[in-house]
């Protein structure tokens, strides 16, 4: 199992980018909440709010989900992050081969 990571303008697109991959069968859930983000630009501090999508897919998903996040994303450059997860439970290891195709 592994969790995709990426952040969105906002919940609105967040909320379409989700339903697009769960609804593709390539992630068995996604997580979606508000952020607020600090970056640098240039020499400009900057601080914005964001929304956060924390996608629950297999290994074998994940260059479908980028390639979808790529595709769909308003960012020109997203940032699109794999944590891998060594443990996962036995119960929802099986619901989520039932979800993922």
């Amino acid at each position: 199992m592994v969790l995709i990571y990426t952040t969105c303008k906002d919940t609105t697109e967040a909320v379409r980018l989700g339903d697009l991959i769960v609804k593709s069968h390539a992630a068995a859930c996604v997580n979606i909440w508000p952020m607020q983000s600090m970056y640098m630009d240039g020499e400009t501090l900057k601080s914005q709010t964001e929304a956060t999508l924390l996608i629950k897919t297999l290994e074998s998903k994940q260059q479908e989900i980028e390639d979808l996040i790529l595709k769909n994303h308003t960012y020109a450059v997203p940032f699109i992050g794999a944590i891998e997860v060594r443990r996962v439970n036995r119960e929802y290891k099986e619901w989520m081969a039932g979800v993922i195709r």
